[in-house]
């Protein structure tokens, strides 16, 4: 006998990721629609736009399926989950630049990205700007502990890293903004 949804609802998500895993498109369906909201936001933070993160989010939940099974219980659900959303963002950024490299050439590409990030500064406030303007390694801590609420520890499994390496990254944020309040203040 099957289990009922609401028995299902309370079901461990690394139990529907086995389940699913195996092909059970209800535990699959009842997965993405517990995880969505978390899988958009994570996605907004690192493109930085509604319609890419839209994009994103929908790309990991249509290759999800095959992913399952890789999946390992020895990790939680989410934190693995986190991890295929960090490689398809950096997967996408890398073939998005490939892209823009090959239809416009090194130097134009160079020029309108300059460009654009000149207007981004003067279009979002002054924390956006900021985040976009740290290196994507960066970026990611923050979106995940800040962003996500992710502990130091947490956000060093997620990343495959130590909890060191994280807090230093922190420590590099904070320079980096303290630059960045200090040039525009100058």
């Amino acid at each position: 006998m099957r289990p009922t949804i609401t028995m299902r609802m309370k079901t461990s998500d690394e139990a529907l990721a086995q389940a699913a895993s195996d092909g059970d498109s209800e535990a699959f369906g009842l997965l993405a629609r517990r995880h969505y909201d978390r899988l958009f936001r994570l996605s907004w933070r690192l493109t930085g736009h509604k319609a890419d993160a839209e994009d994103l989010t929908h790309d990991i939940l249509a290759a999800l399926p095959a992913k399952l099974r890789s999946f390992r219980s020895d990790a939680r659900f989410t934190t693995w989950l986190y991890r295929v959303t960090l490689n398809a963002a950096t997967d996408r950024a890398r073939k998005a630049q490939r892209r823009r490299a090959a239809r416009e050439g090194w130097g134009q590409d160079y020029t309108r990205r300059a460009a654009e990030a000149a207007d981004a500064a003067q279009a979002q406030d002054w924390l956006t700007t900021a985040m976009r303007a740290l290196p994507a390694e960066l970026r990611e801590t923050v979106a995940l502990t800040l962003g996500e609420d992710l502990t130091q520890a947490q956000a060093a499994e997620v990343m495959g890293l130590s909890e060191g390496t994280i807090a230093w990254r922190m420590s590099e944020v904070k320079r980096h903004l303290r630059e960045m309040a200090t040039e525009e203040a100058g």
